[in-house]
């Protein structure tokens, strides 16, 4: 059986989690990060050096990363749609899940901090408004792709939907004014109606 070690409100755990489960992929989850420990123990660091979370082992091989973790079950477990074989579709997937990690997450890790994470006392209003403004501005160029085509991954859910709709799910629960972005909106209300996100990334923000 697959095991991932991280914690289910985790962001990035919840990228794997929701990947495994639209493939029907049977996975134990061990708590690992945030309260739960686990991520400085020295077996721990054996598996992942970096001390972070997921961490994905799959027999003889583990893997680190959110986002290669993704990569490698949709190669090994997926089909079509969720897997794209096509080089130019699969580039297509590869960029917007790099774009979210390179690009959104500094900016909505500002925003996440300072309106759930953290105590309200240790709150910086400022920085949390700020992040809203850049990730407002980013957003909008998803906006812009997602009045063409259903999904960023084309005309399927694929897996370059997958890191940009967790965090999706942050952004339109968090307690933050956010501007009207149609596209993107019709997308997130598709992915709420797909019982392995309603499962997996609808959970806890805390």
């Amino acid at each position: 059986m697959l095991k991932v070690w991280g914690r289910a409100n985790s962001t990035n755990v919840k990228k794997v989690l929701w990947c495994a489960d639209e493939l029907g992929l049977d996975i134990e989850r061990i708590d690992a990060g945030g309260e739960f420990g686990i991520v400085d123990d020295p077996d721990y660091r054996a598996l992942n050096p970096n001390g972070l979370i997921p961490c994905l082992q799959d027999d003889e091989l583990v893997l680190w990363e959110s986002n290669a973790i993704v990569r490698y079950l949709v190669a090994k477990y997926g089909e079509a749609p969720l897997a794209a074989h096509d080089p130019a579709r699969r580039a297509a997937a590869d960029k917007w899940m790099d774009w979210a990690t390179s690009t959104l997450t500094a900016p909505f890790r500002d925003v996440f901090l300072n309106a759930v994470r953290l105590s309200p006392d240790q709150r910086d209003s400022t920085c949390r408004d700020r992040g809203v403004a850049q990730c407002a501005t980013l957003l909008t160029r998803v906006d812009a792709v997602l009045a063409d085509q259903p999904w960023l991954s084309g005309e399927a859910l694929g897996m370059g939907d997958i890191p940009l709709g967790c965090m999706a799910y942050a952004w339109f629960e968090m307690p933050i004014e956010r501007p009207t972005l149609v596209h993107l909106e019709r997308w997130y209300q598709r992915l709420t109606e797909r019982v392995s996100y309603q499962r997996q990334v609808m959970t806890s923000l805390t």
